[in-house]
């Protein structure tokens, strides 16, 4: 295959992914495979010999489709979701034509300075603070680790990068039992160790009680530990459960600790202005990572991290042999200094081509939507016979339950296998419950209230 017939198959694959879309609502949400089956068709060595791109992609249109979970369905309505707006698929076939290396401002001049707007743009479209600066990661995980890097350093005097981390104290990072387990996995690979993660206790609302933070940083001082950092929660995975931010920042900003935020769902709720008491005093923590690639229509992978000051984590990441120096320039920008690996995608092009195609407005309305239509959909379960609301409705997100543990867990495989809609588990209180999170660029009022349908019918409350 050359350039001249990458022409014709584009246009094929575009037509493709057109049909696609448009046949979405007829598909089952997730795949209905069994494990093994899709290796089971493919041959287990490469062929020696050039196939026809025909072949190939029959192949894919044959084998792929069908076990594949429609992350882009309407009625998906599990995880958090990971959107793909068409301006942004749109975006995202020029960089990968372009297929740049954007690890130095030389070697990508447009994609540095076009992600150094967009930062600016939405910092300004969440409402933060003019002195928030940032990148784009991959993913929340990778500016989280980013972030717990920075706190060791920080903590460490900077030694732990240069002198290793056997002879140092043991460092503790404090985060909520709602936090998400990408803050566990960073904890461990920055080596601090899972046991120097400190869940502290929440309050009654399920967020981070600011008196138990405290009293957790007072008793390790006691014991001889170097408190590192605190890392709260805006709109956690289970249920949405949401840190006081002012207050607990209070208590890090008291004993000299590096804050970051994670609101990598939540976060792109705020541009609304209605939506942003969910993190008043944001403006006080040093990092924050919210992913456009949830909720924006910004497709995956796009992880966007503010920070108060960006000196600290160059300081940490940054590494700059002789064969990276851009000779002649002194005052530019190099992102991978800023992030953990030294390739990067232009993924600053996606973000730029969504906020112009929809404008922040049409974002805002989308967003607006999801969040009543999902009241509307707790209200409806809510009246179905044996349903019980466990956690009421956090921006799109809510959880219920049917009758006890056991039939709740039921129901669930049987919604999933029934394949009009798709949800997920999580675990309140010991309990189990079933998580309804709105969120589709393209789902639509009917589509959420598929739900209550489906539920009405499997349970047979019609």
């Amino acid at each position: 295959m050359n350039h001249d017939d990458l022409v014709h198959w584009s246009k094929r694959a575009a037509d493709w992914a057109h049909d696609y879309h448009a046949t979405l609502r007829d598909r089952p949400v997730r795949a209905t495979c069994a494990p093994g089956d899709t290796a089971a068709k493919l041959p287990r060595q490469a062929p020696e010999q050039p196939e026809a791109i025909e072949t190939i992609f029959a192949d894919f249109e044959r084998l792929v489709p069908d076990a594949m979970t429609h992350w882009q369905h309407p009625r998906f309505f599990a995880y958090f979701p990971a959107n793909a707006a068409p301006a942004s698929m749109l975006a995202e076939q020029l960089a990968n034509a372009m297929a740049a290396q954007c690890m130095l401002w030389q070697t990508a001049p447009a994609a540095t300075e076009i992600e150094q707007v967009m930062i600016g743009w939405l910092r300004d479209a969440l409402g933060l603070a003019s002195h928030f600066t940032g990148t784009i990661h991959d993913s929340a995980t990778t500016a989280t680790l980013s972030a717990v890097l920075t706190m060791r350093e920080r903590a460490l005097g900077w030694a732990g990068n240069e002198d290793g981390l056997a002879q140092q104290p043991r460092l503790r990072v404090y985060a909520s039992a709602e936090a998400h387990s990408s803050i566990d996995k960073a904890v461990r690979i920055a080596g601090i160790g899972q046991a120097n993660l400190v869940k502290v206790p929440t309050d009654s609302d399920v967020g981070m009680d600011p008196a138990a933070l405290e009293a957790a940083i007072r008793a390790d001082l006691d014991a001889g530990h170097v408190p590192a950092g605190v890392i709260l929660c805006v709109g956690g995975t289970g249920i949405g459960a949401t840190d006081p931010v002012a207050e607990t920042l209070i208590v890090a900003r008291d004993h000299g600790l590096y804050t970051h935020v994670d609101a990598a769902w939540a976060g792109a709720a705020m541009i609304c202005p209605e939506f942003r008491s969910w993190w008043a005093g944001i403006d006080g923590a040093d990092s924050i990572v919210f992913n456009p690639h949830k909720w924006l229509g910004a497709q995956f992978d796009c992880s966007l991290q503010f920070l108060a000051d960006p000196t600290p984590q160059v300081r940490t990441l940054g590494l700059r042999p002789d064969y990276l120096h851009t000779l002649g320039q002194t005052d530019v920008t190099d992102f991978n200094e800023w992030t953990v690996p030294l390739g990067r995608r232009f993924r600053a092009l996606k973000l730029w081509f969504v906020l112009r195609a929809y404008g922040l407005e049409g974002l805002r309305t989308r967003i607006r939507n999801h969040v009543q239509w999902a009241t509307e959909a707790r209200d409806a379960i809510a009246a179905l016979p044996g349903f019980e609301i466990v956690t009421e409705p956090r921006l799109s997100l809510f959880t219920f339950a049917w009758r006890d543990d056991a039939a709740t867990e039921d129901l669930l495989k049987r919604v999933n296998d029934d394949g009009r809609v798709y949800l997920t588990q999580t675990r309140h209180r010991g309990r189990f419950v079933i998580r309804v999170q709105v969120g589709q660029f393209d789902c639509t009022r009917d589509d959420v209230m598929t739900l209550p349908r489906v539920l009405a019918e499997l349970t047979g409350a019609t």
